[in-house]
């Protein structure tokens, strides 16, 4: 399970790196290939075959779970391109815009537990919730592990 999740991680990871040279039509790419791999993960890890009613809630969240990813890699890309120019107000800005993202993502993944567990049960919708926050948090020490500190580079 942690090679196919190691391996997510590195697709997830290269993907970003290869975003920021490229058009929409490539993030969408690059995303829909992110999901395809999470997506076997997520059914080895639930045992759910794939006509299963699981399915049909998870691919609803993984659409909006992508636009979220989308103004998330967005908000990267304006801290990389302006991270020797930003001011007190354009931080201020990208933060907000930052822990919004993050509260939107947490709501969303609570709303799709809740509406997991209505449909396929609690053991299901645990797997659901623990899968996500651990991808998230794996993906969130990857992009802060990858992207300099304020003032680390004066």
């Amino acid at each position: 399970m942690k090679k196919i999740i190691l391996l997510l991680m590195a697709v997830f990871i290269t993907s970003t790196g290869l975003l920021s040279q490229s058009q929409d039509d490539e993030m969408k790419y690059y995303q829909a290939l992110f999901g395809m791999e999470k997506m076997l993960v997520v059914a080895q890890f639930t045992e759910k075959p794939m006509d299963d009613i699981f399915w049909e809630a998870y691919e609803e969240y993984e659409v909006s779970r992508k636009n979220l990813g989308t103004n998330r890699i967005n908000l990267l890309e304006e801290y990389a391109e302006n991270y020797e120019t930003l001011s007190d107000e354009k931080l201020e800005s990208i933060m907000k815009d930052v822990m919004k993202l993050n509260k939107n993502l947490d709501k969303l993944i609570s709303k799709y537990y809740k509406k997991i567990k209505k449909s396929s049960g609690v053991k299901v919708a645990t797997q659901f919730y623990q899968l996500e926050n651990y991808f998230l948090s794996a993906i969130r020490l990857e992009i802060w592990s990858a992207i300099p500190f304020i003032g680390e580079f004066e």
